[in-house]
């Protein structure tokens, strides 16, 4: 099993004639490349995937815009979890936090733009996977609002969920990748209005040191902070996680039956094993979503956006659980709205993520306010 720097990669591309100085870009393997198999992370997979015909929609608009593609990235195994271990491609080594984990499932995508590898990196996010990473690695990463960035060609994990975003090291790294996604894209204005800090029931443990260090960054870069009170988090968090443990089964069926299991890894099938539910739970679910996403969206329109951690603590250690690891995520997932994770100092420890998060189609807004408190902090280095 390869590991640290040589798991990053799953296959590299050659640099094609006439391609210097055009931004090289990362893709994980969850996304077609035309005339490349996509893994998906999986050995189940790879043993019976064929090269891709055409590129994902996403791969066609990097193309179009003139980038390289550097390679296919490794990721957590079919995008279903957030540790980023990977049991057939091995671990990325966390560039910011050596010996910890690099976050999932867009494991390499992060550590290949942490470390200068690529440019840019697509990544997905279902639950968190694109701002846990950055969150872990030190960059940034943007999940789209849903629906925004088309899906076709990338291989689903959950469909009312799935996204596909830009990571970079910078904030203007981030906005020139939405703009190769998204022609025309650029930053919005800055609003004059507070920004609504998040703060939760005392069932969402937050690591001190993380939470200072997202005041830090906020009160740095001179903003307006009004504290809001959101309720109902970790109930949001847990049935996201059950509608997507749902939605991964249907999306996963096909390679569990004809796998039986051989070529997917334990950690893979145990989650795949808890993900069942019946069609009552489901239910009460999705009735808990639909009242919980409409006062959440009541509330991204009060503040315009509001400001957290990505992820409560340090990265575990490699080995160590990572259950409610994406506790500060997944509920985003859920109202399918845009997130962005920026790296900010944190006291006596490598960067963590403060997340921003805006209504329904607000990345713009996300990336101005993300570039404001980035000339603020810094890198978060």
């Amino acid at each position: 099993m390869k590991a640290g720097r040589d798991a990053v990669w799953i296959e590299r591309f050659p640099a094609p004639a006439g391609s210097a100085g055009a931004p090289s870009v990362a893709v994980k393997d969850l996304i077609d490349v035309a005339g490349v198999v996509t893994t998906a992370g999986c050995r189940a997979v790879a043993e019976r995937a064929v090269a891709a015909e055409a590129d994902a929609a996403c791969v066609a608009a990097l193309r179009a815009g003139g980038a390289r593609l550097a390679g296919k990235v490794n990721l957590h195994e079919l995008a279903f979890g957030v540790s980023g271990v990977n049991p057939w491609y091995g671990t990325p080594e966390n560039p910011a936090d050596p010996g910890r984990v690099p976050g999932g499932s867009s494991s390499g995508s992060a550590v290949a733009v942490a470390t200068g590898e690529a440019d840019l990196a697509l990544g997905s996010d279902t639950g968190g996977s694109i701002r846990i990473p950055a969150a872990c690695c030190g960059v940034v990463g943007l999940k789209t609002t849903h629906g925004r960035i088309p899906l076709e060609g990338v291989f689903p994990l959950a469909p009312s969920f799935d996204t596909v975003g830009p990571m970079a090291r910078s904030v203007a790294g981030v906005v020139s990748g939405m703009a190769l996604l998204e022609p025309g894209f650029e930053p919005g204005e800055l609003e004059d209005r507070p920004v609504g800090r998040a703060r939760f029931e005392a069932d969402v443990e937050i690591d001190p040191v993380v939470d200072e260090a997202v005041d830090r960054a906020l009160a740095a870069a001179g903003l307006e902070v009004e504290p809001r009170f959101l309720e109902g988090w970790r109930g949001a968090w847990y049935h996201q996680q059950r509608i997507l443990g749902d939605e991964a089964l249907g999306s996963d069926r096909w390679l569990l039956d004809a796998s039986g299991g051989e070529g997917i890894g334990e950690q893979t099938l145990e989650r795949f094993g808890r993900s069942a539910s019946s069609p009552g739970e489901l239910a009460e679910s999705r009735r808990f979503a639909e009242v919980w996403v409409r006062r959440f969206l009541e509330e991204l329109g009060r503040t315009g956006v509001l400001a957290l951690p990505a992820i409560a603590t340090r990265p575990p250690l490699v080995g160590e659980p990572v259950a409610g690891f994406n506790l500060l995520a997944a509920p985003v997932n859920l109202a399918g709205v845009p997130a962005l994770s920026l790296p900010v100092p944190a006291e006596g420890r490598p960067p963590v993520g403060l997340q921003l998060v805006a209504g329904p189609g607000g990345e713009e807004r996300l990336v101005a306010l993300a570039a404001r408190i980035e000339a603020a902090v810094g890198s978060g280095a």
